[in-house]
């Protein structure tokens, strides 16, 4: 078996197992997870219809490209949501199965061993980004998202020869865990150092359409782009999904758009791999894309959970205000995770995800990360997934109340 799979880090849910195990919560209580991003909100139904009427194109063996159909739609809602003058649909736009499959194929096929091959990633993260680097043979560069910060990369603090060795650079707005949205000038910097270092910027947007200011939808990466005039999108990737906007996880369709000279050999790997959205699939994904009105009310019914729970919240912990996507990212009482998290589920019978478990310490000298002397951005907070319907969601956060208040 290839050796660098022994490189790979347990799985935040793999660690969260062990450390609930041997506990035994209240039986009297129904237990209530927050722990993974997954949406449960009804899935957007015009799709499920027009995947029920596609059905007998399973028959058919799909193309890596999709259908012109998909490619327009998606480079049609593409443009209207962030501005742009055009995205060219046969050459700027891919459909992929989701963004999480795509993220990790584009550093496979992105990444040049031969050279320095490190990939910079927000910390905390989302783990695809480093187990994708660790098995394509590169190094992840762990770039700190503090309070202080915002819970965004400080790119200043990296060193100018430490950037010569970053052929990637991933951005995650708005944010897993931490919910901040990067603003079009952080991405407009970004984008001047990609063309000093000359590395790809990959920018994963799947919670874009989850803001709470229905008059300030974040920016993307492609919209810096067409603000800076580079509407060739050179070294911009953006990932985008329909998990998280139309409550359609299993569905697993996304997309990845921008710079076609990147476009084209990602296309010819997923080619060999044999990843193409099956044609159903595809036409379902169509008409979710075309559609809005299920998206504004999917916003409206997270701002309802937002703000019933931050209420709930906020006298016993401190967070950062919620921008976009459906996370909480609290502080704990104590300042240990992990505790919080185990006594929590065996006192309240809630899950939640230590938030250590989405970080790592890195080296301060040279931004590396081979040996950890510093601590862990993530240590000391809870990620909270308020993916439910509004009754559970409460519920959870009155008992997680309750909880503090009893140990105060």
């Amino acid at each position: 078996m290839n050796p660098d799979l022994d490189a790979l880090k347990p799985y935040p849910f793999e660690r969260l197992a062990k450390l609930k195990a041997g506990v035994t919560p209240p039986t009297g209580l129904t237990h209530i997870p927050l722990t993974i991003g997954e949406p449960q909100h009804a899935p957007f139904a015009g799709a499920l219809k027009t995947l029920y009427e596609h059905q007998l194109d399973f028959a058919r063996y799909p193309a890596t490209a999709g259908v012109a159909e998909l490619r327009g739609a998606i480079a049609g809602w593409a443009s209207r949501r962030f501005g742009l003058e055009g995205l060219d649909p046969e050459h700027q736009v891919l459909p992929v199965n989701g963004t999480r499959e795509a993220i990790f194929a584009f550093v496979q096929a992105a990444l040049d061993r031969s050279r320095p091959a490190r990939v910079a990633v927000p910390n905390p993260f989302y783990q695809i980004y480093e187990g994708a680097t660790l098995l394509a043979g590169g190094r992840p560069l762990y770039l700190d998202c503090r309070a202080e910060n915002g819970f965004r990369p400080d790119f200043d603090a990296v060193p100018a020869e430490t950037w010569r060795e970053v052929q990637i650079v991933f951005l995650c707005s708005p944010g897993n865990p931490t919910g901040a949205v990067t603003p079009l000038d952080d991405f407009k910097t970004l984008i001047a150092l990609a063309d000093q270092h000359d590395f790809i910027i990959a920018s994963d947007e799947c919670y874009s359409e989850l803001y709470l200011d229905e008059s300030a939808p974040p920016p993307g990466l492609l919209e810096a782009c067409a603000a800076l005039g580079r509407h060739d999108y050179r070294r911009c990737l953006v990932f985008h999904s329909l998990s998280k906007r139309s409550n359609l996880p299993g569905l697993r369709s996304g997309f990845v758009a921008g710079d076609a000279e990147l476009i084209a050999p990602f296309k010819r790997y997923r080619t060999y791999h044999g990843c193409a959205m099956s044609l159903p699939l595809q036409y379902a994904s169509i008409t979710a894309w075309n559609d809005e009105t299920h998206v504004r009310a999917n916003r409206d019914a997270y701002r309802g959970k937002f703000a019933a729970v931050t209420e709930i919240l906020a006298p016993v912990m401190e967070f950062p205000v919620p921008e976009a996507s459906f996370y909480l990212w609290p502080a704990v009482p104590g300042g240990d995770d992990e505790a919080f998290t185990r006594a929590l589920f065996a006192e309240a019978h809630v899950s939640v995800l230590p938030g250590s478990y989405m970080g790592r310490p890195a080296t301060r000298e040279g931004m590396g990360c081979e040996e950890a002397d510093g601590d862990n951005p993530g240590a000391g907070r809870i990620r909270l997934a308020l993916v439910a319907e509004i009754e559970p969601t409460v519920e959870a956060a009155q008992r997680i109340r309750r909880f503090i208040e009893r140990r105060a």
